[in-house]
Order: C-alpha cells, then sequence, then structure tokens
C-alpha cells in the first residue's frame, strides 16, 4: 500500500469481538497506471445482519467472504491488485440497507457488494445500486421478483436491475421444491400455511402453495404471523383444529423454532417445514421439539461436495463460528466479483480500468468458474445457474441431516 494513500478504518460492531477493516486506499490520481509497482487496493463491500436475531447467519456469511479475499490475496489472483473486505452491518432492517448501499456507493474504491441475508432489506438497496453501476451479488436472496419483475408469476420474466446478482437460487424453485417434497416423497397430503408477511417468507409461501395444490395437495388453512412474535397460541389453536398432516412455514428461525415447539407442546405431532431462512444450525438449538422437523436449502450441503473440502478445512481453521447455511454461497458470491475484477484488468493490459465500476459489472456477465457450491454462472437475469436444491430434516441427534437433492427445473 502506498505512503501517500489515507487509510479509514470502520468499525464494525458483531456478536464477537471489535473488527477494525481496512475501507482502501485513495490514491490521488485514479487512471490506469500502476505507477512504481504498488498493488492498487480494491474494496468489496459487504451486507448481513451482523446483530440481533439474524446475526448467526450474517456472521458465517461475513467469514466465508473474508475468507475468499484472504485467499485471493495469499494466491495473487489478480496481479497488481489487494482485495479488502468492507462489511457493514445492515440488523435486517431495509433502512439500515438502504443507509449502507450509500456508503458502499460513495466510496470509489467499492467495486462490487456481497449480499445482503434478506431480500426485503435488497429491495432497499437494488436501485441505487444499479444507479451506480455497482455490481451487487446476494448469496442468500430468494425472491423471484428480485430478478425477473413482479410479472414472473404470469410468465412475463423482466430484469429488474442489471447490476443484480445471485448465487441462491429463487424461491420460485424453493417452493416447487418443497412441495413436490413434501407431496411425494413425505407422503404428506393436507398442509396448513403460514407465512411472515416479509417479502422472503410471503414469496416462498406463494410457490409453495400453487405447486402444492396442482400436484393434489390440499392447503387445510392459511395464516400469517409477525417476525417478532414469539407466542403463537391462537395460530397453534387454528393448526389443531383443522386436520394438517404438516405446517409449511414462509420465514426465518427465529420464529420458526418457538412455533414449532408450540405446536408440538399442543399436542399435535406434526412437523413443521420451511426454507434456507429456517434451515440454521440455530433452529434445532432454540427448538426442544424440532426432531423430525423439515427444511430446504439452496444447492447441496457442501460437506458432500468435493469441491468445498478446502473451503470447509481453511474455514474451520479460522474462524469458531459456524459457517451457517450460505458460507459456501457466500464465498462463490465473493470470489464471483473477484473473478470479474480480474476479467475487467486483463481486458485493460493488465491494469486497473479507471471506469472499474463499469468494468467490472459488465464482467459480472462472463463470469464462469468451479466454486465451493459447483458451478457457478449466471443467466440473462443475473439468477445462477445452479437449481442445485437439498431437503433437510433434524434427526435424532437434534441436528440437520440431509435427505435428499436434485436439480430442480421450475414446473
Amino acid at each position: 500500500m502506498r505512503n501517500r494513500s489515507a487509510l479509514i478504518l470502520t468499525t464494525v460492531l458483531t456478536t464477537g469481538a471489535l473488527t477494525l477493516t481496512a475501507c482502501g486506499s485513495r490514491d490521488k490520481d485514479k487512471g490506469d497506471d500502476n505507477s512504481s509497482g504498488d498493488k492498487k487496493t480494491v474494496v468489496i463491500g459487504f451486507d448481513a445482519p451482523l446483530t440481533g436475531d439474524l446475526s448467526a447467519l450474517g456472521i458465517g456469511m461475513r467469514n466465508s467472504a473474508e475468507l475468499a479475499v484472504k485467499t485471493a490475496n495469499k494466491e495473487n489472483t489478480v496481479e497488481g491488485i489487494e482485495f479488502k473486505l468492507q462489511p457493514l452491518d445492515d440488523q435486517a432492517q431495509p433502512s439500515v440497507g438502504g443507509q449502507n448501499a450509500q456508503k458502499f456507493i460513495s466510496d470509489s474504491d467499492v467495486l462490487g457488494v456481497v449480499g445482503p441475508l434478506n431480500s426485503n432489506v435488497s429491495q432497499s438497496m437494488q436501485k441505487p445500486f444499479n444507479d451506480a453501476d455497482l455490481t451487487q451479488i446476494s448469496p442468500a436472496n430468494t425472491g423471484t421478483e428480485l430478478t425477473q419483475g413482479d410479472g414472473w408469476k404470469k410468465g412475463d420474466k423482466k430484469r429488474q436491475f442489471k447490476t443484480f446478482f445471485r448465487t441462491a437460487t429463487t424461491d420460485q424453485v424453493q417452493g416447487q421444491f418443497a412441495a413436490q417434497y413434501l407431496f411425494q416423497k413425505a407422503k404428506i397430503k393436507k398442509v396448513y400455511l403460514i407465512d411472515d408477511q416479509k417479502t422472503y417468507g410471503a414469496g416462498l409461501a406463494a410457490s409453495f402453495k400453487d405447486t402444492f395444490t396442482d400436484l393434489g395437495g390440499k392447503i387445510v388453512g392459511q395464516d400469517h404471523v409477525n417476525p417478532e412474535d414469539r407466542d403463537f397460541k391462537s395460530v397453534v389453536s387454528q393448526v389443531k383444529g383443522k386436520g394438517a398432516e404438516a405446517v409449511y412455514y414462509g420465514g426465518e428461525y427465529p420464529a420458526a423454532a418457538p412455533l414449532s415447539q408450540q405446536l408440538k407442546e399442543s399436542g399435535a405431532k406434526i412437523p413443521l417445514m420451511g426454507g434456507d431462512g429456517m434451515k440454521s444450525e440455530e433452529f434445532p438449538k432454540l427448538n426442544k421439539k424440532a426432531i423430525g422437523d423439515l427444511g430446504t436449502s439452496v444447492g447441496k450441503p457442501v460437506e458432500e461436495l468435493p469441491s468445498a473440502k478446502k473451503f470447509i478445512e481453511e474455514y474451520n481453521k479460522n474462524y469458531k463460528e459456524n459457517m451457517e447455511t450460505y458460507g459456501g454461497g457466500t464465498y462463490d458470491a465473493t470470489w464471483s466479483i473477484i473473478e470479474a475484477v480480474k476479467l475487467a484488468v486483463e481486458g485493460n493490459n493488465g491494469k486497473l480500468p479507471s471506469d472499474g465500476r463499469a468494468k467490472v459489472l459488465e464482467a459480472m456477465s462472463k463470469v464462469k468458474f468451479q466454486g465451493v457450491t459447483g458451478d457457478v454462472s449466471f443467466d440473462q437475469y443475473g439468477d445462477t445457474t445452479n437449481t442445485m436444491m437439498t431437503a433437510y430434516q433434524v434427526n435424532k441427534d437434534n441436528k440437520w441431516e440431509s435427505k435428499f437433492s436434485e436439480a430442480y427445473k421450475p414446473r
């Protein structure tokens, strides 16, 4: 790093320790010349909940993004470039996510942003990033409308923002996969449907409902809850009176865990099923009655992938926190930006272009590599081409166990 560079230190409060992260060096001349042979600094922004109820997922994501950056620097993946990660905490709040987006945009060294976790937070970030030509890639956003627009259900798919990409597949795929698994594999024909009214939860429940009923299943009741609620006596009473064989919940683990426990404590001995927002290691820890519950998640379990062996070893060596559901996908999302920077540099005679954001964005559609989670590339909407899905069940050891995986194609 050059002596004349000004180092901006951003303090990021996590549930663990206080982390100081280099925001990036400021070069007086932002042209194409890497004078004196010094490395140019490229900052990759990161946004997720690092505090609050969903912080377990966010911290696992942050660690995985940081590992990708460290690996790229260690291996000198992009000649003449040193990568820095700038993590910000969005607290799972759209308003905070919008503020974080502006912080990333205002730092000209930021050439790409990884995150966020929540689809509704992403909705507050997409347009500002698009207006700034700043590439955004999420390993966790599954809301189908984020890439394909509100008309996707009617077949009217239109890319919404040229800057948005993701390594997670859509709720259309995940909801359909869950419905098919529950109906065909688990042989459950009657389901009570509940969602938390958030973008992610409501979209997932809607996709599940359409496919489950098309297959011949019956939705015996439907309800909405507040994601901050922890007392579900009223909705549990409704479920018990409808003869449901399972509950499908569109939402995340902080509410899913007490909902499941209260359901079983009421005498309704039926499983609760949810999506990747529920399939966290925290779910069985918060739920004394989790055994038998079902969940789906994007991709195949990283533990079962030869391509993830090195990633898992390095992660466990460097971090004490669990990588959680999105670890592998976050590493691949971060690496996608690294690959795009590499393409931009190679296309500019080995130097970082002065219009770095535009060139990185242009390169993103060409990114293709073998990642932790398998083949990584993107379609015309910015969606991942990897539609592998996995169904899990909480076993007798109170751990999530993979039951079935397939590359699912939407109906």
